[in-house]
C-alpha cells in the first residue's frame, strides 16, 4: 500500500514540475498534496510547522504567480489587451515547447499592446518585456516550491 501511496505522490510531483510551466495546472499546490499523502497515508512524517509554513509559501507563490504577470504588463505600461495577449500567446506557446513557453507569452504581450498603443512599437517592446519578467519570475517560483518540496519529501523518505 506504502508504494501505491508514493507513486501517487510522486506523480504529484511531476505534475507540479508541470504546473511551473505550464498555465491553469497548479504546480506547487499539486506538489504540496503529494507532501500531505506522504504524511497522511505512511509512516513519513513532517513536522506541523513544516506543513503549515509550506502550505503558507503554496498559497503565496500561487497568488504572486497570476499577480506577477499582471504587474509585468502593467509595471511597463501595458493594459487589458496586453495582459489577455500574454495569456493567449503562453497559450500557443504550450505547442512549441520549450521556446514557445518563453517567445509565446512575450509575443502575446507584444501583439496586444501593438493594439493598445496604436503602432507605438517601443511602447509595446517595453510592455512586452515586463510581461516576460512576470512570466518567468513566476516559473522559477512555482518550480523552485516544488523543488524544495520533492527535495524534503525525498529527505524524509530515506533518510
Amino acid at each position: 500500500m506504502t508504494v501505491l501511496v508514493l507513486i501517487l505522490a510522486f506523480s504529484l510531483f511531476l505534475l507540479g514540475f508541470l504546473g511551473g510551466l505550464i498555465p491553469g495546472l497548479p504546480g506547487p499546490p499539486l506538489s504540496y498534496l503529494g507532501v500531505l499523502i506522504i504524511h497522511l497515508f505512511t509512516p513519513t512524517q513532517f513536522s506541523n510547522s513544516f506543513l503549515f509554513t509550506w502550505a503558507l509559501v503554496v498559497i503565496a507563490v500561487f497568488v504572486l504567480d497570476y499577480m506577477l504577470q499582471a504587474w509585468g504588463v502593467k509595471k511597463f505600461g501595458g493594459g487589458r489587451k496586453a495582459t489577455i495577449g500574454t495569456f493567449v500567446g503562453l497559450f500557443v506557446g504550450l505547442f512549441f515547447p520549450p521556446i514557445g513557453l518563453l517567445i509565446g507569452p512575450f509575443a502575446g504581450a507584444f501583439i496586444g499592446a501593438l493594439a493598445e498603443v496604436k503602432g507605438d512599437n517601443t511602447r509595446a517592446f517595453k510592455v512586452a518585456i515586463g510581461s516576460f519578467i512576470g512570466f518567468v519570475t513566476g516559473t522559477v517560483l512555482k518550480v523552485g516550491v516544488s523543488t524544495v518540496l520533492v527535495y524534503y519529501s525525498i529527505c524524509n523518505i530515506w533518510f
